[in-house]
Parts: C-alpha cells; structure tokens; sequence
C-alpha cells in the first residue's frame, strides 16, 4: 500500500515538473517573439525611408513611376 502511495507521488511530481517546464517554454517563445518584433518595427523605421526610395527608383526606371 505504501509503494502504491510513492508511485502516485512520484507520478504527480513528474507530471507537475513537466507542466512547469512547458510553461516556462512557452513564455521563453513569447518573449523571443516580442524581442524579434521590436526589432523588425526598429529596422523597418530606420530603413523604410531608403528602401521606399530605392523602390521609386526602380519603378521609375522600368516606367512604371507615375
């Protein structure tokens, strides 16, 4: 009855550390997309500017500027 009891303990505390674990993950992923996000926006603020140029460039050079 007592190894029954060690069992069901051993089997919880598993199950706990692994949903701890997959928590923990998905706040990792979270914070890396946030990160990855900040910087796409700080890039495509600095750089929008000469790329839009660069596109009217070539839009004008194929005949397409209006």
């Amino acid at each position: 009855m007592l190894e029954r009891y060690y069992y069901d303990l051993l089997a919880w505390w598993q199950v706990q550390k692994q949903r701890a674990l997959e928590g923990q993950s998905l706040a990792e992923y979270a914070l890396i997309l946030a990160l990855i996000a900040v910087v796409a926006i700080g890039a495509l603020t600095v750089l929008g500017g000469g790329i839009s140029g660069i596109l009217e460039q070539i839009a004008g050079q194929l005949g397409g500027g209006g």
